[in-house]
């Protein structure tokens, strides 16, 4: 029987792309054939010791080159930065559930999926890239996303609050109105692939509203409260700007509380 956790580690520590995505997929078919042993034998390894290909470079977000999206040239650098973030996904899925341990076996399943559904998504990502003409790691990508991984690496709470529950949140946001320019321009197929994504997404954001409330439960903690704390504590810049998308964040888990003291500027 395959452990979840060599899975993950080997995951983590894989450099090559598509033994990553292999593996990815690998873990999850054997956790559907019951073959998959959820034991914690080994303590997790740092997370500056997780490594990531040489490619795409890496700059931060003020460096990176500005491109006009009604260009065939900026319309390429959008979906290769979406399919650097679906990258990414898959890497925080997989530390997820690698970096804390003595969670119910529910936990390690559902982010082991996510892991997986992140994977299909950066696969059929690079796909389109190569439609047109490009391949992930032709251009640079900034890598904030993994920093809130590296921030909130000893704290469950701050990680679903900060990824699944903020950073991943804002995609739930912004990809309707995404989706709609693409519907505007008669991309069929970029419009296909963004709603598949979004699905997917709000049950991702959903699995983090669902394991914040119930480690605040077991900790004895008021979840709306300790997520404002939260937000307030990791987010940079004081907490994220709308506008925000009530109603898909609402079917993932979020309340109207929540929503409303994101939405008011003055809190």
């Amino acid at each position: 029987m395959k452990n979840i956790f060599k899975f993950a580690e080997a995951c983590l520590l894989q450099t090559t792309i598509d033994e990553k995505l292999a593996l990815t997929h690998q873990a999850w078919q054997t956790l559907e054939n019951g073959q998959l042993s959820l034991l914690s034998e080994q303590p997790a390894l740092p997370i500056e010791q997780i490594t990531f290909p040489d490619r795409p470079i890496l700059l931060p977000p003020r460096d990176m080159p500005k491109r006009k999206f009604g260009s065939t040239e900026g319309i390429a650098a959008f979906f290769h930065a979406i399919t650097h973030v679906e990258f990414i996904a898959i890497y925080l899925a997989w530390d997820m559930l690698y970096r804390f341990r003595g969670l119910p076996d529910q936990f390690y399943q559902d982010w082991l999926r996510v892991a997986d559904e992140e994977a299909q998504h950066f696969e059929l990502l690079s796909k389109h890239l190569q439609a047109m003409q490009i391949n992930y790691g032709d251009l640079p990508a900034h890598n904030g996303l993994w920093d809130h991984a590296t921030d909130t690496a000893d704290d469950l709470l701050a990680r679903l609050a900060m990824v699944p529950r903020c950073m991943e949140a804002r995609g739930l946001d912004v990809t309707p109105a995404v989706i709609t320019k693409f519907t505007h321009l008669g991309d069929n197929a970029s419009v296909a692939l963004l709603n598949r994504i979004l699905t997917d997404e709000v049950g991702h954001v959903e699995r983090g509203s669902y394991w914040f409330k119930w480690v605040c439960e077991q900790q004895g903690l008021e979840p709306e409260a300790k997520y404002r704390q939260l937000i307030k504590q990791y987010y940079k810049g004081g907490k994220p700007k709308g506008p925000f998308n009530r109603e898909m964040r609402i079917i993932a888990g979020f309340s109207n509380a929540e929503l409303d003291w994101l939405e008011n500027t003055t809190l």
